[in-house]
């Protein structure tokens, strides 16, 4: 093994690491009201679809409590706004620092402040619909319908501190008509969010994902 290290290192130039294939990541779930992407990660979970622990689900909303803890996993609600950022981010730091392994954003409708990001160490996941930037702000679906939009999807990307630039780890659309009203564009996006979403959580969680500068290579 040392000598595989020294190959690595010192000729190669490469970075690399070992884990364990029969321990689960431990995956902490932020999410703010919406409940589909959180939910689904939980019973994917549960189903042993996604390898992987939930060992705590965080929002700024209380109205998923209940839902999350009939999956036995402890929730945590830590009111955040702009003018509360910094104090509400500091309480979920001391929550996530050294007991998970990665940071999903099921629809945490929060932005990630840059410290957030430099003290939590480790990667955090997020996934947002494909509108980004033509349909950025509120009512991206009512935005979408009024355009005539005929293809709708979802991105999952890890965060950086440039907003929803960081490197794409899946992608995934559906075709949609004229007929259809921006509920209908809203439910078929969800559909899609929460299967992006959980194929990207669950090949990060089976060492699939590698990050390669602004890029991201998926084996």
């Amino acid at each position: 093994m040392d000598d595989l290290g020294g190959l690595l290192d010192d000729e190669l130039h490469m970075r690399w690491s070992l884990t364990e294939a029969n321990k689960r990541k431990r995956v902490a779930i932020l999410a703010s009201t919406s409940d589909h992407c959180v939910l689904d990660l939980l019973w994917r979970q549960r189903r042993g679809e996604i390898e992987m622990s939930v060992p705590m689900v965080i929002s700024n909303h209380n109205v998923l409590a209940a839902d999350v803890r009939n999956f036995g996993i402890p929730f945590f609600h830590i009111p955040l706004n702009k003018d509360t950022r910094a104090e509400g981010e500091a309480r979920e730091l001391d929550l996530l620092r050294g007991n998970v392994d990665l940071v999903v954003l099921a629809r945490y409708m929060q932005i990630i402040s840059e410290d957030f990001l430099e003290q939590v160490g480790v990667p955090v996941i997020n996934i947002h619909h494909s509108f980004l930037p033509a349909f950025i702000g509120a009512a991206p679906y009512r935005k979408a319908k009024e355009r005539g939009v005929k293809l709708i999807g979802a991105t999952a990307h890890f965060v950086t501190g440039d907003l929803d630039e960081g490197p794409i780890i899946e992608q995934d659309v559906v075709r949609v008509g004229h007929e259809e009203t921006a509920a209908d564009l809203a439910l078929r996006g969800a559909n899609v969010e929460r299967t992006v979403l959980s194929r990207a959580v669950a090949w990060w969680c089976q060492d699939k994902v590698v990050r390669d500068g602004h890029t991201t290579v998926v084996f």
